[in-house]
């Protein structure tokens, strides 16, 4: 793949990924907005639905691919030196896989608690 069409890649992956994390966000601000939860117990109980807990393991990843396009850009331009720019980019991917797993293990623990 040349380098052109990977910049048109990242491009489309951050289009797409902003097209759902804003509509799930929205999603989620209107209910908390709206019919916000008035114990724990009945948080885990809208967490743990199906179709809810779908779409916030769907959402862990694509947040991340999202922020991971757009920091590693920046880092790309900003960050000349190559072996600082693989540094920060590899702890900021141990801190986006870290993140990610353990979110994903909360939305599950909170499915199997049910």
């Amino acid at each position: 793949m040349s380098r052109r069409a990977s910049g048109l890649k990242a491009w489309f992956l951050q289009r797409v990924t902003a097209v759902y994390v804003g509509l799930f966000g929205l999603y989620l601000a209107s209910h908390f907005a709206l019919a916000p939860p008035a114990s724990h117990a009945e948080l885990v109980r809208w967490v743990a639905s199906p179709w809810v807990a779908l779409g916030l393991l769907l959402f862990i990843p694509i947040l991340l691919a999202h922020a991971w396009v757009g920091i590693r850009d920046v880092l790309m331009d900003y960050v000349k030196p190559i072996a600082l720019r693989a540094a920060a980019m590899t702890l900021v991917g141990f801190v986006f896989l870290a993140s990610g797993l353990w979110a994903a293990q909360a939305i599950i623990a909170v499915r199997a608690f049910q």
